[in-house]
């Protein structure tokens, strides 16, 4: 099955462009030119990945992040802005985004930040329950309960988790993670690790700020206590 993608962009050069090289790539691609079409066509076509402007006429970008993941929406979403303040990716992150690309952008690095995106979100043909704490990850169906309570994790929380789950105790730095989870190693933003590894322990601590198995190890990264 061809692989849908929808681009959320109001510039019609940029989405015209980028419509052209991703259907040479293979993919299907629909174009939504403002916020209000591009929510509406994600709830109707269920693409496998948007590509999400945050600059937009109707909504913003950050309105539709917002209004996707209230409505239980999962599809990664790649967001492209041309702002430069760290605010706006920690924000944009935060709502549920899964990468960002700053404008100008290169395409060989957006297909590779796309093709990234849907490897790590394809179903494995199997799976297994593994166990810490009081924490079940079914890792063929991508769930995580705490207790006997469903916990809904972001798909890059849940890659985060199962990075440090799969350390086996061990320390990870920061850069051995955004590697890992985001699949790339550039200088991106130093807060992206903390302010998902901050959302974990919140969904998954009894005490977040008294975390007991999310740890921060001083001057290196964070480990899993199992």
């Amino acid at each position: 099955m061809t692989t849908r993608i929808l681009v959320v962009e109001d510039n019609a050069d940029l989405a015209y462009g980028l419509r052209n090289n991703l259907e040479i790539e293979g993919y299907a691609v629909e174009i939504a030119g403002d916020g209000a079409t591009g929510l509406r066509r994600a709830r109707e076509m269920r693409p496998d990945i948007i590509v999400l402007d945050l600059m937009l006429p109707e909504l913003d970008g950050f309105r539709v992040l917002r209004e996707l993941r209230a409505a239980g929406l999962r599809t990664p979403v790649l967001i492209l802005t041309a702002r430069g303040e760290e605010s706006d990716k920690v924000r944009g992150l935060k709502l549920g985004a899964d990468d960002y690309v700053t404008k100008p952008f290169g395409l060989l690095e957006l297909l590779a930040r796309i093709e990234a995106l849907l490897r790590r979100n394809t179903p494995p043909s199997s799976g297994e329950t593994v166990r810490y704490g009081d924490v079940e990850i079914d890792r063929g169906a991508r769930i995580v309960t705490r207790g006997v309570k469903v916990v809904d994790l972001a798909p890059k929380e849940y890659d985060l988790l199962l990075a440090l789950f799969d350390r086996n105790g061990a320390a990870v730095s920061r850069l051995e993670l955004m590697r890992q989870v985001w699949g790339y190693s550039d200088a991106v933003i130093t807060r992206t690790i903390d302010t998902h590894i901050a959302e974990l322990r919140r969904k998954l601590e009894e005490d977040a700020a008294n975390p007991q198995h999310i740890l921060t190890v001083r001057k290196v990264g964070y480990r899993l206590r199992r």
